[in-house]
């Protein structure tokens, strides 16, 4: 997988999502087999490049190359700043968010709303193509609902004005996260143009991104709520579309280690009363499904104090080791129920 000038090292990427592709979730997708991982979108209104979220957003010191920073707005001009901005300091990749469905994104028309403005799209990719020297990507939705499908007609816009490559997501705004994705639209997508084509949606195991790379024709395959509590999932991928054989599930010791890496990471970047509150979403990717796990993110979410966090994870993680070298799970409605009861 190639961007512009930048080789990834495979065609595996972590999808850009608010709140979650922080620079210590990026790093350990990458450790864990992903090629590349987008950040956090960056609002591009300059008034905003001090405030402590958009510093920490576009944060990426020490990460491993490629750095991708993507940037959300809907005026041509902000956006060609905001790029430059971010490219002066360590982007080596602009990616732009025009898939992102949330209202109060699509309210200020960013994100999947500007799919319904193409020519406002062609403006907007011409002045940030413009303004920097590295390469620029996009990231969209197949339409801003399903009467209205033009991800074709954005690819073409895209292509035309010097995107280096494009990432679909396989619903249309109106869909949000509901339903499955359709991959029909990535198909005709990667049919029409030259550039490299990332195909994102319901991509949850090594069997389904080999299917929507070998159905689709995609260069890549993007990956997001999928790798949460599961970064592992890149590495299964690579060795499944390499040897076509499963690897083996994360031993439990092994699952221990990588969160409690991950809890120390988010401790260190967002200081230690901020980040105890992000670990607690982690800790509860990680552990859902496991025997016992809901009562432990039940008492999980009354602690404020990283000592306490920290040997309550000891502890689920030793009782389960305990039962099994392997995980163990169960269903939610039974965990549900024990904890009811």
């Amino acid at each position: 997988m190639r961007i512009g000038n930048i080789q990834l090292k495979n065609n595996l990427i972590v999808a850009p999502m608010a709140g979650v592709t922080d620079r210590p979730f990026r790093q350990l997708c990458k450790l864990m087999g992903a090629g590349m991982a987008v950040s956090e979108m960056v609002a591009s209104n300059s008034l905003l490049w001090g405030s402590e979220k958009t510093i920490r957003r576009g944060n990426h010191e020490g990460e491993v190359e490629p750095k991708v920073i993507q940037i959300a707005g809907a005026d041509p001009a902000m956006l060609a700043e905001a790029a430059r901005y971010n490219v002066d300091n360590g982007a080596s990749i602009i990616d732009i968010n025009m898939g992102c469905p949330a209202k109060k994104i699509c309210n200020v028309y960013a994100g999947s709303a500007l799919m319904q403005d193409e020519p406002l799209i062609g403006r907007i990719l011409k002045a940030v193509v413009g303004a920097v020297d590295v390469p620029v990507t996009l990231k969209f939705r197949t339409g801003w609902n399903k009467e209205n499908r033009n991800a074709l007609n954005v690819a073409r816009i895209a292509e035309e004005n010097g995107i280096q490559s494009i990432a679909i997501h396989g619903r249309t705004r109106a869909c949000m996260y509901t339903g499955d994705a359709e991959y029909d639209t990535i198909k005709a997508v990667k049919q029409a143009v030259k550039i490299p084509v990332v195909a994102n949606g319901d991509i949850t195991s090594p069997e389904k991104a080999k299917y929507v790379l070998d159905y689709t024709g995609a260069d890549a395959v993007m990956i997001g709520r999928a790798a949460q509590g599961r970064p592992w999932i890149f590495r299964e991928i690579q060795h499944y579309l390499e040897t076509g054989e499963k690897l083996a599930p994360p031993e439990v010791a092994e699952i221990h280690r990588v969160l409690m890496g991950h809890l120390q990471d988010l401790y260190s970047f967002y200081g230690i009363e901020r980040g105890v509150r992000v670990a607690r979403k982690h800790i509860s990717w990680y552990t859902k499904g496991l025997v016992g796990s809901a009562a432990f993110r039940a008492h999980m979410n009354t602690l404020d104090d990283v000592d306490a966090q920290q040997e309550a994870v000891h502890r689920f993680f030793g009782e389960l080791g305990v039962r099994s070298a392997r995980l163990q799970y169960e269903s939610e409605t039974e965990q549900e129920l024990a904890l009811a009861a």
